[in-house]
């Protein structure tokens, strides 16, 4: 019988109705597949109240892990750990980067073979390198990675992700699309479990190599990395200063918190879109380095 653990924190509910599409094609008599959730002891509330959303922002960047309960009725036999995540401030999100801290997961991860299952916008790929070095720190080896990313793309998801998470609104309005993954996507990533079931029956999680290969897991849009390293430069400086300003909820951190988002407002309906079409204009130039960035972060489960 091998065994599978599934662990995971799902906010708003859509990364748990990933997962269970990811996985309903895994267990049966031969492979048992344990769902775990992790669980912060203060829980984060869905839609997200405008400066809590934002208060969260200096914890994610350094990624400041919160209080959580221990994973209960977890064992230390596993054969293969999926770790379903979402992406805050392009870092895993704060209760997963908390559990990849603990102890607990030194004791789970130690010599384990891990699939990362990524749902967000299309900007997730220095997520998935700080992942990497806390699946490192706990002595896993990361074998595939599977990202689903949201149908409203680039500049779009700058406005339809934060609706969505402050109002819980995700539907299409004015020229801009629904938030959130396509429900076809969601249906369509029962294949990796379908793919798993085979892998594990023939023991191939042990050769370290891996196993999704040739499904669609990954797909990077190279323009966009440049674009992440300029904001996450950014998110650097303003984690300084909204850090200055004062503890977690203080009415010091509100001031700096409404700065910063003005500035994130001036910077949608300006330098955005100017960065988009220059973008679009330098691509052009930069082929051989795309492709080759592409090839890089699409790792280990792409092309």
């Amino acid at each position: 019988m091998k065994k599978v653990l599934v662990l995971y924190y799902s906010q708003a509910g859509q990364l748990k109705k990933v997962i269970d599409s990811f996985t309903s094609n895994l267990p049966d008599d031969e492979i048992q597949v344990d769902f775990r959730e992790i669980k912060p002891k203060r829980p984060y509330p869905f839609p997200w109240p405008f400066y809590e959303f934002f208060d969260e922002f200096p914890e994610s960047v350094l990624m400041d892990g919160c209080e959580i309960n221990e994973v209960e009725n977890i064992e230390n036999d596993y054969d293969l750990i999926i770790l379903g995540y979402t992406v805050w401030y392009m870092s895993p999100s704060i209760p997963v980067t908390a559990f990849m801290q603990s102890k607990q997961a030194k004791q789970i991860f130690k010599d384990k073979p891990v699939i990362t299952l990524i749902a967000c916008r299309d900007m997730w790929v220095l997520a998935q390198e700080k992942m990497k070095k806390l699946i490192e720190n706990v002595g896993g080896k990361l074998i595939d990675n599977v990202a689903l990313t949201d149908q409203g793309k680039g500049a779009y998801s700058l406005v339809t992700l934060p609706r969505y998470l402050l109002t819980g609104k995700s539907n299409a309005f004015l020229f801009f699309p629904p938030a959130g993954i396509l429900e076809s996507e969601i249906k369509a990533a029962s294949r990796f479990g379908d793919r798993l079931n085979k892998a594990l029956k023939e023991d191939k999680e042990k050769t370290g190599e891996a196993l999704l290969k040739n499904l669609g897991a990954v797909n990077i849009d190279g323009k966009l990395i440049a674009t992440e390293k300029i904001a996450n430069r950014s998110f650097q400086v303003w984690t300084r200063l909204i850090k200055l300003s004062g503890k977690k909820y203080s009415f010091g951190r509100k001031i700096t918190i409404t700065i910063y988002a003005a500035f994130l407002i001036l910077l949608l309906l300006t330098v955005v879109p100017i960065n988009v079409i220059i973008g679009k204009i330098m691509s052009k130039f930069r082929k051989d380095e795309i492709n080759s960035l592409e090839d890089y972060y699409e790792q280990p489960s792409g092309r």
